[in-house]
């Protein structure tokens, strides 16, 4: 695979370590983003968004204790949820797998293959 490949990682997330292990077993060499530790700009997650064609609340973990009472039913622009996601990047979805000007969340079995076959 010739072009970058990076990938939203948690290290605590077992999603997360699955999709990397799965990069590194079929040999590509990849970019981690520790999100947490290198928290995005709203530039970038705007960036990533686009990428993966979906609006800044479709990128959110509803399964969040911190969205359940902070955020849960509220109405928010695609910037107030950037704004958000940056303020708190434990309710970005993961892992995030970017290549090239596509990226796809990697939670479902089978989707990063798939997407990499792309």
């Amino acid at each position: 695979m010739a072009k970058k490949v990076s990938i939203y990682h948690n290290p605590r997330c077992g999603k997360s370590r699955e999709a990397l292990k799965e990069l590194d077993a079929k040999g590509i060499e990849v970019n981690v983003i520790e999100y947490l530790k290198n928290m995005p700009t709203e530039a970038s997650l705007k960036a990533v968004c686009a990428q993966l064609g979906l609006r800044p609340e479709e990128m959110v973990r509803k399964g969040e204790e911190l969205y359940k009472k902070e955020y849960k039913d509220k109405v928010l622009s695609d910037a107030a949820w950037l704004k958000v996601l940056v303020a708190h990047p434990i309710l970005i979805e993961r892992p995030i797998i970017i290549v090239g000007e596509k990226a796809v969340i990697a939670r479902a079995p089978g989707v990063l293959s798939k997407f990499l076959k792309s």
